[in-house]
């Protein structure tokens, strides 16, 4: 296994707080916190927004100074030249994500050696993997795929000991203890109901990157406190 190295400093992972927009993300909301809390360094995930709502997104950024994304999930179709041009040269992006089957659009062709391939509950084609840079391990996915899908697991399992692991995303592994809340609530697992969720990461820590970005809708409030316990899990 291959895992990418971003930095110069001895320490093994960075964690980073996921800007997610999925319809249980605030991500307006976030932009906000980043100000409150001086947060200069985050994961981007853009995938449920069209080009006029990224506009905004965008120009929210543009009021944190100094801002980095080493990392973004990409939409595979409709992201634009200047998208690229933007994360490229203004915030540092180094990684990229799509999921597995999506073809490139004409602008994303130059960046291959950049886009990981997200694995999900279905076998990789490892043909279409050769294409691009590696693997982006979801983390709960494959810790989920153990009980759902063990012949992926497995696969997955060879892949990420033979190939390049760039990047990676972690969310919350649903506990019963939260069955009825989450119900209640209506999220699945890109929600965290209680740091105790995020425990199984420590299963796969041969396996991470250096960049583990948080895939969850919750504040960044509440990501900060995310952060810290993972940082805790891997520290021990």
């Amino acid at each position: 296994m291959k895992n990418i190295m971003q930095n110069n400093t001895n320490k093994k992972h960075e964690i980073l707080l996921g800007l997610t927009t999925t319809p249980n993300s605030d991500w307006r909301g976030k932009v906000a916190e980043m100000k409150k809390f001086g947060i200069k360094k985050i994961a981007l995930f853009p995938t449920f927004l069209n080009v006029q709502q990224r506009k905004e997104l965008y120009a929210l950024l543009e009021e944190i100074e100094d801002l980095e994304i080493p990392h973004v999930h990409l939409r595979s179709q409709d992201m634009e030249a200047w998208e690229m041009e933007l994360f490229e040269k203004k915030y540092k992006t180094s990684l990229y994500n799509i999921h597995m089957g999506h073809e490139l659009n004409a602008c994303l062709e130059e960046h291959r050696g950049k886009i990981f391939i997200e694995n999900h509950f279905k076998p990789f084609d490892e043909k279409y993997l050769s294409q691009f840079g590696g693997i982006c391990f979801d983390v709960q996915h494959h810790a989920r795929s153990k009980f759902q899908a063990p012949g992926t697991y497995k696969l997955v399992n060879e892949l990420l000991n033979s190939h390049t692991v760039g990047c990676c995303h972690v969310s919350a592994f649903p506990q019963m203890r939260y069955v009825l809340k989450r119900l209640w609530k209506r999220v699945g697992g890109h929600y965290m109901l209680g740091l105790s969720e995020l425990d199984y990461i420590g299963q796969y820590r041969q396996y991470l990157p250096y960049y583990i970005s948080l895939e969850l809708e919750n504040s960044f409030e509440e990501q900060l406190k995310a952060k810290q316990h993972v940082e805790k899990i891997l520290n021990t």
